[in-house]
């Protein structure tokens, strides 16, 4: 059997684990466009900050790739694929493949900006080349300015606050990390970032750049030394466009199959049910990528030649539990959030911490945790298993969370064995 994968992220190399489960033979061959060894992007900025070097940020050690007797081609780029012939073309050669994985992840989205071209220090913060990049361009003298307010602009202003003069984070939504917090919650960590010497400019749109100048729309002016734009990710769909069915992303089933026969797909250049709203949508989370490539390489190989145990994928390896999650701190304050925000709400804001939980139908559908986020496993179970809040003691579970607060039967299940 031929296994060719693209990409050498999360996705891909669960795909490449997921295969060895069940093929120990076949030919596995990971096709990147990078020229590292595969890597954890979450890191980067971890990288800036002089927390972890090259080496530790590794996503499997450095003889990953011998010891899954895989064949990697790094810094290449596929071209096409030909689904009717089974190949995949790229560098100027033609691999074939029986079962093929698109894990082509997502790229940076940049705006065109008027002027954008007359800014010579500026770069995109997604990659290990990107933080690179930007490392050579700080400086103590340095005035950053970091268009977007999100995770990842977020993330790069805590790598690089010690490194230069001055940070100015520019969001177009009145509120910091807007996809993943609300009102209360955003002012929390915008204070805790300000407190860091970050200065934000909110519900404000940049017009133009005039080489080291940024001019908004109200007509104010910011001058900066370094640009970075984080403005968002956009799905790699192209090399299965007129293939498979694509949407927002690259459309999959529990099993990672595709609408293509014997090409699959994984991670964030992918749409899946999130169970928390029952909507289709990407999630580019980390976790998530790993784990529908684990499914996919499992069922690449032939599934899990176990019992049908009713499920929608019947014996074959299923991801049908994804749910949007996050889990990221920034100067020292956690922060937790999952699923989405309707319904009923408790909220306990004291004590220097935060939390807001949202529920309807008998089911917990999200949480916002920030500060102490200790506990969360027990929300997020409430929520991947779709546990009936009837069933537990919910008054418990929202004050203090705890085991102790579900059934018997519930707490055999989750911890494996018999308890009291």
């Amino acid at each position: 059997m031929k296994y060719v994968i693209i990409g050498n992220s999360a996705a891909g190399i669960g795909a490449v684990e997921g295969i060895r489960q069940k093929d120990k033979q076949g030919e596995i061959t990971v096709i990147t466009n990078e020229p590292h060894h595969t890597y954890s992007r979450p890191l980067i900025s971890y990288l800036l900050l002089g927390k972890v070097t090259e080496e530790g940020m590794k996503y499997r050690g450095g003889s990953f790739y011998r010891d899954n007797n895989c064949t990697l081609l790094a810094d290449t780029s596929v071209t096409q694929i030909d689904a009717a012939k089974k190949i995949v073309l790229c560098g100027g050669k033609k691999i074939p493949y029986d079962k093929l994985l698109v894990a082509s992840g997502s790229s940076p989205f940049v705006p065109p900006f008027e002027g954008l071209d007359t800014v010579k220090d500026k770069c995109t913060f997604m990659s290990l080349d990107d933080a690179k990049k930007l490392e050579a361009m700080l400086g103590k003298d340095k005035r950053v300015l970091i268009i977007g307010a999100g995770l990842i602009g977020l993330k790069c202003a805590e790598g690089i606050h010690k490194r230069v003069e001055h940070i100015t984070v520019v969001d177009l939504a009145p509120r910091i990390l807007s996809s993943i917090l609300d009102d209360d919650g955003a002012k929390i960590v915008q204070k805790h970032l300000e407190s860091g010497g970050v200065e934000f400019k909110l519900a404000a749109s940049v017009k133009k750049f005039e080489n080291k100048k940024a001019v908004f729309e109200s007509g104010e002016t910011t001058d900066f030394d370094v640009l970075v734009l984080a403005v968002g990710v956009r799905p790699n769909t192209a090399l299965l466009d007129g293939i498979a069915k694509i949407e927002r992303g690259i459309v999959v089933n529990e099993k990672s199959q595709t609408s293509a026969p014997d090409i699959y797909a994984a991670g964030d250049c992918t749409q899946t049910l999130d169970i928390s709203s029952g909507q289709s949508k990407i999630m580019a989370l980390l976790p998530n990528a790993y784990m529908q490539g684990e499914c996919a390489g499992i069922n690449m190989a032939g599934g899990t030649n176990g019992a049908d145990d009713g499920s929608a994928c019947g014996d074959s390896a299923c991801f049908d539990k994804a749910i949007p999650m996050n889990a990221i701190g920034f100067f020292g304050l956690h922060i937790i959030t999952a699923g989405n925000y309707t319904g009923d709400v408790y909220t306990d804001n004291k004590n220097g911490n935060y939390k807001r939980l949202f529920y309807s139908n008998n089911k917990l559908n999200g949480y916002i945790l920030i500060g102490d986020v200790e506990k969360a496993g027990i929300y997020t179970s409430l929520i991947r298993d779709r546990i009936g809040l009837d069933k537990i003691d919910f008054a418990l579970v929202c004050e203090k969370p705890a085991l102790m607060a579900f059934t018997k039967e519930d707490r055999m299940t989750k911890l494996g064995g018999a308890v009291p």
